[in-house]
């Protein structure tokens, strides 16, 4: 797979991406209609032929856009030996939010980020049940698209008083409870899969802690559309945002996805114990 083309604009491929994730969001839709078969994949994570429709529709499609390699959660899985050569990539995870899924609660989405150099600098993230996707251009902004009509999206700084905390609907774990113990007055909004970020963007959450594995298709196409509406995703232990492909681990550290990186995280978290 070469790398050839790399100098296209993340402007000029948004919406053809977005065409292609709406494709995606249709074989899922399909598949939702129906009797979902659910299989366990070596970690026992779920996976549908849901996942593998989606799947299908964007390594195809993606190459055919920009002619990098494609790093989804339901492809193969390559060596540290040879990723850590791509400058360039897409970075997919097909239907995140599969227990959602099978849950039929609606909270479930296709992700997909073009990384440049350890950073997402293209992100697109749709709701199949919806039709809402959201849009982001690093350095350029971030859109919420409904009905095609696009509505720029800004975090909202300083945090409401009281902080609304997007929280995982089917993870939640003793950090979380002491961080939230900080935040008495807090509310809190329990979403599945990348919409947790997609509030933060929108304004509608402050805050999404994740303590705990996630794995790097999980974040960063929504990272990049947070970080375009004007917020970020940072790793708890250094505070800085969370970068990919620098490790021979694809999981990621603890972290949270806020809308005001100038708030006082720093203190916030010196007060939740997470061992």
């Amino acid at each position: 797979m070469t790398q050839q083309n790399q100098g296209v604009p993340p402007r000029d491929l948004l919406d053809p991406v977005h065409r292609l994730v709406a494709q995606a969001a249709a074989r899922i839709i399909a598949v939702y209609r129906g009797r979902i078969h659910v299989d366990s994949k070596a970690d026992d994570t779920p996976l549908t032929q849901a996942d593998r429709a989606a799947h299908q529709v964007l390594v195809e499609g993606l190459p055919q856009l920009l002619d990098v390699p494609v790093l989804s959660e339901e492809g193969r899985q390559p060596r540290w030996v040879e990723r850590r050569g791509w400058s360039c990539y897409w970075l997919v995870d097909p239907l995140d939010g599969t227990r959602e899924f099978v849950k039929r609660n609606d909270e479930f989405s296709v992700n997909v980020a073009l990384i440049q150099d350890g950073d997402p600098v293209l992100g697109v993230v749709q709701a199949p049940v919806t039709g809402v996707a959201w849009l982001g251009i690093k350095g350029e902004g971030a859109w919420r698209r409904e009905d095609r009509r696009d509505t720029p999206l800004r975090t909202r700084r300083p945090p409401g008083d009281p902080m609304t905390v997007a929280v995982s609907r089917s993870h939640r774990d003793a950090p979380v409870a002491a961080l939230l113990e900080q935040l008495p007055e807090a509310d809190t909004r329990p979403l599945g899969s990348a919409l947790k970020f997609c509030a933060v963007a929108e304004g509608e959450a402050d805050l999404y802690p994740r303590f705990g594995p996630t794995s790097e298709w999980d974040t960063a196409a929504a990272q990049c559309v947070l970080e375009a509406a004007g917020g970020a995703v940072l790793d708890v232990a250094t505070l800085r945002p969370l970068r990919y492909n620098r490790r021979d681990t694809l999981l990621n550290g603890d972290f949270i996805a806020v809308g005001d990186p100038d708030w006082r995280w720093a203190e916030l978290l010196r007060k939740c114990p997470r061992d």
